[in-house]
């Protein structure tokens, strides 16, 4: 109930003969009034609704009396008592009872109001906040163990109020540092120190003068937790609205730590606490928001948004590092002579044909959607691992793995429920025909079981594939794959495989301008089952990307499938889609590669993105088609269809729908498109873009009539970009083409980041 300004100062002057102005300030969930008396004195006073949780009043109470007889007396509130003598008055105001507190006016100003937090006013913070939690080593009160939704050992409470933030990029990173705090700071929770703490020094509960820290009011939140908490909650505010947060948060803690000596499994946890305080901060803002329209309850959300991005940005060995550095313990990075040994050993271990990108090797810890972290501090973009479909370490995939696996994982041989709702998500996604489901564990096995399926249903042997095309390291998807066995150590063209053409609008023998492109390319998959026909062989299948992957990113020519389909069937073969790259919303225009061009293969064959990085890939088939393969011979994999695989890409399925993140893919990949268009009128070396939502090319050629591809300089330019912060690589028949294929919740701002610096590199390279 609201307590007016005009029944409060009566009751003010009946317990504590007080005649003062009253006026009403803002508070979070108490009621609080400024008073100014007579006697030109200012006074706080603080009323909850009775019955409150009295004995926490209380705790906050003598917590102030405790250290109102230590130095920092005067930069704590002191209680004013009621002529009772007591620090709280309870009474009954118009039938509603209340608990009515008066404390001293602290001056200062708020450091959520200071323009510029200096060195030296951070420096006073952290060695005040540390002076303040020795004082309270020796404070005690029964009330203070007790739950309190802003303590941090409670943090994953706040995942019951994720539902309230609506956007899904904000859920999602408020959702990845509650994982991180489960994963990395909750299994050593019960070896930190704990205390009694303020829990709540954030800036707008710290008064400043300056270059010096006046007052800690509100003791609202006190706490017996881990004393780690209370300098990660400080830390937390103080790298509000900082350009570079670390560096701030770095002052205080060293201020602290010389004060007040941290461990260093304390420096550990503390970058996860400061995103788990974050996190806690726009849940219990978006859940207020839901229930009411208090202002203050959302002072600080823009605030803390802004700042969980830049967190997101900054490497947690990085941020270690500096922690520790700063407070006399080493840095947590390796030397970088480590890496000299692990590639030794490496060679010795690991056959020599499994290749390391860039000159500089780079050992990458940990990933957080579009960013990857590597263990010497530094953080990169991925800008070309679409098997991290939905982002790295996507909270949503993440548990569901946990969760499964620490309840059960079998085999397609026990009836299990997630089998079926995966296979019907995946089928209902699907144009009708197809809606049979087979499962393997990656792309390359897919892609053999499909090739079986079409040579038993067809009884023909001889397969169509598209010159350079990549379809797996099977045994099988190597005959498949003119990228393979036409390269180096390469077997050769198999007899029962048949190269058509490469569709190539750019490079190809038909080019852009041509209206009838894609049905010329299609008559040389024509021309290839005739000839089968003249030797008295038919065709099994035909199976091709539907954007040529390593073929060299290329969107395919219009109606080229709907003829090439048309010119198979007619042979008695089977059409193959192989969407292990493409598939699942990449493209944006469509769920599925192959809708671009009107068609409905016979058989899909999913991968890579359909597990987000963990081991899965599926074949889908017609109902006809199932039935044929039927033949007595038992299908069974071992892991393929597993319950862990199939919550798992249930998940996926699930975040890709919740989170919009085809809608995205479009509208990100059209933004990216634009820019490394335009970049293409300021650098000759651009002979084309090309794509379809984030699934992109870049070819560079070194003369843009005779096409020469830019090797080596395509080499220098992705080694630049790494050395900036970007990961890309590069394909095509000639490797002269810049893959861009990064996980769907890459943002139009690191579009914009990937096109500055590639604007930058290019000019370099003249």
């Amino acid at each position: 109930m609201i307590l007016s300004e005009k029944n409060l100062k009566e009751t003010l002057n009946t317990f504590y003969k007080l005649d003062a102005e009253v006026k009403k300030i803002a508070g979070y969930e108490e009621q609080n009034f400024l008073l100014n008396t007579k006697e030109g004195l200012r006074l706080i006073c603080k009323v909850n609704p009775a019955p409150y949780d009295e004995p926490y009043l209380d705790a906050q109470m003598k917590a102030l009396q405790f250290l109102s007889a230590t130095p920092l007396a005067a930069k704590v509130p002191v209680l004013k008592l009621n002529l009772d003598g007591q620090a709280i008055t309870k009474t009954e105001i118009n039938g509603h009872q209340y608990c009515i507190r008066i404390l001293s006016f602290l001056e200062g100003t708020f450091l959520a109001d200071l323009p510029v937090l200096s060195t030296g006013l951070l420096t006073d913070l952290g060695t005040t906040l540390a002076k303040m939690d020795q004082a309270l080593r020796s404070f005690n009160h029964p009330a203070v163990y007790r739950y309190n939704e802003w303590d941090m050992a409670y943090v994953l409470a706040s995942k019951a109020n994720l539902h309230f933030i609506k956007d899904h990029e904000k859920r999602r990173i408020a959702a990845y540092f509650l994982l991180q705090y489960e994963m990395e700071v909750l299994p050593l929770m019960y070896e930190l120190r704990t205390a009694v703490v303020h829990n709540d020094a954030h800036d707008l509960n710290v008064l400043a003068d300056q270059d010096r820290v006046t007052g800690f009011i509100d003791f609202g939140d006190i706490a017996k937790t881990q004393l780690i908490h209370n300098i990660a909650i400080t830390l937390t505010y103080v790298m509000f609205r900082q350009e570079e947060p670390l560096k701030a948060a770095v002052t205080v803690l060293k201020a602290y730590h010389q004060e007040y000596h941290l461990t260093e499994q304390e420096l550990s946890v503390l970058y996860y606490l400061i995103g788990a305080r974050l996190s806690l901060s726009v849940t219990q803002s978006a859940s207020k928001r839901a229930q009411g329209d208090n202002a203050h309850h959302f002072v600080s959300e823009n605030d803390a948004w802004k700042l969980l991005f830049q967190l997101l940005k900054i490497n947690p060995v990085l941020a270690q590092n500096e922690f520790n550095l700063v407070c006399g313990f080493p840095k947590v990075s390796p030397e970088k002579e480590a890496i000299e040994t692990l590639l030794k050993t490496r060679k010795e271990r690991i056959g020599a044909n499994l290749s390391i990108s860039y000159k500089t090797p780079l050992k990458i810890v940990k990933g957080a959607f579009q960013y990857l972290y590597d263990d010497q501090g530094d953080t990169f973009i991925d800008c070309v691992n679409n098997v991290s479909h939905v982002g790295h370490c996507h909270p949503t995939v993440v548990r569901a793995i946990q969760q499964q696996a620490a309840k059960l994982n079998t085999n397609t041989r026990y009836l299990h429920d997630s089998l079926l709702e995966y296979a019907k998500l995946l089928t209902d996604s699907l144009p009708a025909p197809l809606s049979v489901c087979y499962f393997t564990n990656s792309g390359s096995e897919a892609n053999d079981l499909a090739i079986r399926i079409s040579r038993h249903y067809t009884r023909q042997k001889d397969v169509i594939v598209l010159d350079h095309a990549y379809h797996g390291t099977s045994t099988v998807a190597m005959e498949l794959s003119p990228y393979k066995f036409d390269g180096p150590g390469g077997g050769g063209q198999p007899s029962h495989i048949h190269k058509a053409l490469n569709p190539d609008l750019y490079r190809g023998v038909y080019r852009y301008g041509d209206a009838q492109a894609g049905a010329k390319y299609a008559a040389d998959v024509e021309r290839l089952i005739a000839a089968l026909k003249t030797s008295d062989k038919g065709v099994a299948a035909f199976i091709c990307e539907t954007l040529l992957g390593v073929g060299g990113q290329i969107p395919l020519p219009p109606d080229y499938l709907k003829e090439v389909y048309r010119h198979v069937r007619a042979a008695g073969g089977l059409c193959i889609a192989d969407e292990v790259q493409v598939g699942f919303g990449r493209i944006g225009d469509h769920f599925w590669g192959f809708e671009l061009q009107d068609v409905v293969p016979d058989i899909v064959v999913l991968g890579k993105p359909i597990g987000n990085g963990h081991p899965m890939a599926a074949v889908v088939v017609t109902a006809e088609i199932a039935a044929s393969f039927n033949n007595g011979m038992e299908y069974f994999n071992t892991f393929g269809g597993n319950p862990v695989s199939m919550e798992t890409g249930i998940a996926v399925m699930k975040v890709i729908q919740e989170e919009e993140l085809q809608k995205q893919a479009l509208e990100t990949g059209n933004h990216l498109m634009v820019g490394l268009t335009e970049l293409m009128e300021k650098h000759p070396l651009i002979g084309e873009v090309r794509g379809h939502g984030l699934f992109v090319g870049v070819e560079l050629v070194r003369n843009q009539e005779t096409l020469e591809p830019a090797v080596p300089e395509i080499d220098w330019i992705v080694e630049e970009m790494r050395n900036r912060g970007f990961l890309l690589s590069t394909d095509g028949p000639l490797h002269n083409v810049i893959k861009i294929k990064p996980p769907l919740v890459f943002s139009k701002e690191n579009a914009d980041d990937l096109v500055a610096h590639l604007d930058e590199v290019l000019y370099k390279i003249k």
